[in-house]
């Protein structure tokens, strides 16, 4: 799952979007609750030429949207083609990420 906490530097966000292959990272705040996404979308708003040495939480979307792990998968497709999204972090109890979920998931399942 792409993950980086609060204080890592933005390309350590590149190298982990890159890696995990889902085009966003999840950031964690100390308490291992999620507080925000980096996506492709975040990287090309914050464009500069010291994007790669910014802490993450400069370039972080806050407050994502995310859904529990007992969403059923249609109610899960629903709310990302509301909320025009396609991934999203489960989260538990606590907020803290256990999993994650790409709409291409979604449709390889044949929920449409």
């Amino acid at each position: 799952m792409p993950l980086l906490s609060v204080g890592r530097p933005m390309s350590e966000a590149v190298i982990e979007m890159s890696a995990k292959g889902f085009g966003v990272v999840g950031i964690t705040d100390e308490s291992g609750k999620l507080i925000g996404v980096i996506t492709d979308g975040d990287l090309r708003r914050h464009m500069a030429g010291d994007l790669l040495a910014q802490p993450v939480q400069e370039v972080m979307s806050r407050n994502p949207r995310v859904i529990k792990g007992d969403v059923l998968a249609s109610a899960a497709m629903e709310f990302m083609q509301d909320h025009k999204v396609t991934v999203l972090f489960l989260v538990d109890e606590a907020g803290a990420p256990v999993g994650i979920l790409h709409i291409h998931d979604l449709l390889r399942a044949g929920i449409a």
